[in-house]
């Protein structure tokens, strides 16, 4: 049995497709033969600051020595190369999306983000994407090379069909952080000028990670009269998502990057017609089958979910495209199977 440590910075329970993922990968890789420890490094990325820093220099020169130590983006991507170059075992990192492309950051940050970035993964034996969108942005844009770059697609667990709200209006279902890369925003706007449908939005989603931006939502939707068809349910957890997916009858998340979009794909497990953006690699991890705009096309958003509001037939027909689509995702254990052979071939 190979063994690995993965670093993963702040809660690990944290409701977001990251560390979801991160949670699956210590749940699944017994059964691929991967003996892979967490260590939690200290949170404040991507600003950690000197402290931060510190303490996570300590933490990984306590890893296992020889072992693979496997990275979490939102940390690697901080950190001084030359501390990455003491690291007690070959360094891998996972990368989920650039740091340097999240929605609403400072310019200079994002420029530091990125040189920051490229340093880092100059380090690392391997480079692990979680879709082929993000592969080629850190092909091209870091200079990672092809011959140690894989893809490792987040899987997603069958669902059985959802039940639906049962009317008689639409239950409109969104899941995403409340920050401005989940383009609540625009839904919202969006929907404001289909008031005279029958619907009902539901955004599921911790408020933390970005207050000023949370608060600017509840304040556009009192501003557009929709407090009363619009819940901000707050982050859930898998039962209770699970249950969110069960009474929805549309999905909706406008989005203006993903490194992947795991909540478009778990959505279409569920038999849910799914409306979205073009970003990042959102068209690739729903194969083509959801109804996906282009960014910045609000009057193509507002059309679609009038359509997909007004037109049962329509809804259903989506919804049976994307159910049909969700039959060929990738599941968790081919996920960890992946990653575990990284993890093997740099041990080796």
């Amino acid at each position: 049995m190979t063994r690995a440590t993965f670093a993963v910075p702040g809660n690990i329970e944290t409701p977001t497709g990251g560390y979801g993922y991160a949670r699956r990968l210590l749940v699944e890789a017994p059964g691929v033969g991967l003996d892979l420890a967490h260590l939690q490094l200290p949170d404040g990325v991507p600003e950690p600051g000197e402290a931060g820093i510190d303490g996570t220099v300590r933490l990984l020169g306590g890893a296992a020595k020889d072992a693979p130590i496997l990275i979490d983006g939102l940390a690697l991507g901080v950190l001084p190369p030359e501390m990455l170059r003491r690291a007690p075992g070959p360094v891998v990192a996972l990368c989920h999306h650039p740091l340097a492309l999240e929605t609403g950051i400072d310019p200079d940050a994002a420029r530091r983000y990125r040189a920051s970035e490229c340093a880092a993964l100059a380090v690392a034996s391997a480079v692990i994407a979680t879709s082929q969108a993000t592969a080629a942005i850190l092909r091209d844009q870091y200079d990672v090379p092809v011959d140690r770059l894989t893809v490792a697609p987040p899987g997603t667990d069958p669902a059985p069909q959802a039940k639906g709200s049962g009317g008689p209006g639409v239950a409109i279902l969104s899941v995403g952080s409340l920050t401005p890369r989940k383009g609540h925003d625009r839904l919202i706007a969006a929907l404001a000028e289909l008031t005279d449908l029958d619907w009902h939005l539901t955004i599921v989603g911790p408020a933390d990670r970005d207050r000023v931006h949370a608060d600017a939502l509840l304040a556009a939707i009192e501003a557009a009269g929709l407090a009363g068809r619009v819940t901000l349910a707050g982050a859930l957890d898998a039962a209770e998502l699970d249950a969110a997916y069960d009474r929805a009858d549309l999905f909706a998340l406008a989005s203006r990057y993903e490194g992947f979009g795991m909540a478009y794909t778990e959505a279409m497990a569920h038999g849910l017609p799914v409306i979205g953006c073009e970003s990042g690699a959102v068209a690739e991890a729903t194969r083509g089958a959801a109804l996906l705009m282009g960014q910045g096309d609000g009057a193509g958003l507002r059309a679609a979910l009038r359509r997909a509001i007004a037109d049962a037939d329509a809804r259903h027909a989506l919804a049976q495209r994307c159910r049909a689509a969700a039959a060929h995702f990738t599941r968790w254990p081919e996920t960890v199977a992946i990653v575990a052979g990284v993890l093997n071939g740099v041990s080796a």
